[in-house]
């Protein structure tokens, strides 16, 4: 019998993100000199510096290649960062690989075809809610929170959650 996505929860140790539709909205505004700007929502911020104070590995994969965003995201204290990945699948297999994860133990959340090939590999593929309607066929949990909205923080939270590791009394500088 296949486990429920709550049950599946407890297995989490491990999450992977795409950036752009996932912790942005997915639009890009850009200026007169063509930087592309993006915005994050603070409260996925804290989130992911709870996860990573609580042990839990975060890895980036995006096939962005803003500079302004790795430096957000470092900032946060996430250090596996893979930004120009097209073919995703690959520095997903090679971060299993080298911190020695096994996939069912990874929450995987993309919006988008390029998400695909490792979310079908993930413990938990996810997805929020204004994910392509392929993403959202494989996804074991679509959040009622859409990129950049707060969708970061509705995984993470819930992972931490039930397995014991979230406290209001939290305090995540800087996020």
């Amino acid at each position: 019998m296949d486990k429920s996505y709550k049950e599946l929860l407890q297995d989490i140790t491990t999450f992977v993100f795409d950036v752009d539709g996932v912790f942005t909205d997915g639009k890009i505004m850009i200026t007169s000199d063509g930087e592309m700007l993006r915005t994050m929502n603070v409260q996925d911020g804290y989130a992911v510096k709870v996860a990573i104070q609580q042990g839990y590995n975060i890895c980036i994969i995006s096939g962005g290649t803003n500079e302004g965003v790795r430096l957000r995201l470092r900032g946060l204290g996430v250090t596996d960062i893979h930004m120009g990945a097209h073919h995703k699948i690959d520095p997903f297999d090679e971060y299993l690989d080298i911190y020695n994860i096994n996939p069912q133990h990874v929450l995987y959340m993309g919006d988008d075809i390029p998400d695909i090939p490792p979310m079908r590999l993930a413990g938990i593929p996810c997805c929020p809610q204004n994910a392509v309607p392929e993403v959202k066929a494989i996804s074991k949990y679509i959040s009622h929170k859409y990129g950049g909205d707060g969708c970061v923080r509705d995984v993470i939270e819930q992972v931490l959650k039930v397995r014991g590791h979230w406290a209001e009394n939290f305090s995540a500088k800087n996020d």
